[in-house]
């Protein structure tokens, strides 16, 4: 990686660039300008001589990367089912896949798990690799980290898909460290660059501000988590043929055991497949006001989403939080009602193709993204749909 260098004949020690350094990463010594450790390579230094004795290193060459092909999905599953997102992965990798001039690859490990790997093949991929053991019948950390790291040295992927799922977000990351790669999270768009054969990442940053395009050149793998509902779920054709590879298990010195798993007892809270989500915030004063939101989603067919003020609050219980520390979801429909619209819930609703915003403040950053707006008292204006709807 390139980096800041110091002309030593033209640097006069004035200690300008320390000044404007906004990291402190600057040191004057004997007179010299010296680049600590903490450089970020922002360039501010560089701007701020006017002898011209700081420019940037030109970035090395990418090292060579293994011979490595293919377009792989990880393909979670929970209690035996496949889980919604990792067909819409099928789809974005065929398209992946055809860039690239590759096959499509899906990794499932699971017991009983033969008819949903024809089902990964009828959905797009080309070769199945499962791994079919009763120890892998639940997700475990460790032996499914040790068993995805082994087969990717062992065929060498040149891309890796997960879901931004809790089961995603915990492995890709430990799969990434042992593999020796790079892992973009969170992605909501992904294309293969056509002059350097680069799969382009792209995800929000600093709370939806901002589109970040992230390149993995040295190291394979390129891993990304994709958010569910993003792309597309691929079309299923019974008639695809395929190729099942079956896989070993491997041995692990496991450092934890499981000693029992027990299923949530909470409500079904299912957002990430609603089509319509009616999400209530601050502005609702107490629990009182989501039996009221409740009543309009029974009404619309749809789920009741939340802000994590309202969560905090104990008006409503977790899973039906939206936003960056919640769930990412896209319905046909948001009926956003007394939901300011901070940027991080901002992040988790604002891809829905159509949004409703009810708040009385007409100033409310959610109005900013919302197709509809409605200035007026979500007290007022509820029961008014609920009647209309009835």
């Amino acid at each position: 990686m390139g980096g800041i260098k110091v002309d030593l004949d033209l640097c006069t020690g004035c200690s300008v660039c320390a000044d404007h350094c906004p990291f402190g990463a600057i040191e004057v010594k004997d007179d010299k300008a010296v680049i600590t450790d903490i450089c970020t390579i922002c360039g501010a230094c560089i701007d701020s001589c006017s002898f011209g004795a700081l420019s940037r290193e030109a970035e090395e060459a990418a090292s060579p990367v293994p011979d490595s092909s293919g377009v792989w999905v990880f393909a979670e599953q929970i209690g035996g089912a496949i889980a919604p997102v990792v067909y819409e992965l099928l789809g974005e990798a065929r398209k992946l896949a055809e860039s690239t001039g590759s096959e499509v690859g899906a990794v499932l490990f699971g017991s009983s798990m033969q008819d949903a790997a024809n089902d990964l093949i009828a959905h797009g991929a080309d070769r199945v690799y499962l791994l079919d053991d009763a120890n892998f019948a639940d997700y475990h950390d460790e032996l499914y980290a040790a068993a995805l790291a082994d087969l990717i040295q062992e065929e060498k992927p040149e891309i890796m898909l997960l879901g931004a799922t809790t089961i995603g977000r915990s492995l890709a990351p430990r799969v990434a460290a042992r593999v020796g790669t790079g892992l973009t999270a969170d992605c909501t768009g992904l294309a293969v660059n056509p002059e350097t054969g680069l799969l382009e990442q792209t995800r929000p940053a600093f709370g939806g501000n901002i589109m970040a395009t992230i390149i993995c050149p040295r190291h394979r793998p390129q891993m990304a988590t994709v958010r569910p509902k993003v792309f597309q779920a691929a079309p299923k054709d019974p008639a695809r043929k395929g190729e099942i590879v079956n896989l070993k298990s491997p041995e692990v010195a496991l450092r934890s055991r499981l000693l029992e798993r027990v299923r949530e007892q909470a409500e079904n809270v299912n957002l990430d497949e609603a089509d319509i989500i009616v999400a209530g915030g601050r502005g609702l004063a107490d629990e009182k006001g989501f039996k009221l939101l409740s009543e309009l989603a029974e009404a619309l067919g749809g789920a009741v989403g939340a802000s994590r003020a309202a969560v905090d609050a104990g008006w409503i219980s977790y899973p039906h939080q939206v936003g960056q520390t919640g769930k990412t979801v896209s319905p046909k429909l948001y009926i956003a009602c007394g939901i300011s619209g901070a940027i991080q819930h901002l992040a988790g609703m604002q891809s829905a193709e159509t949004i409703v915003a009810i708040n009385k403040n007409p100033d409310a950053p959610i109005f900013q993204v919302a197709h509809y707006g409605i200035v007026g008292d979500v007290f007022e204006v509820i029961p008014a749909l609920i009647r209309e709807l009835k």
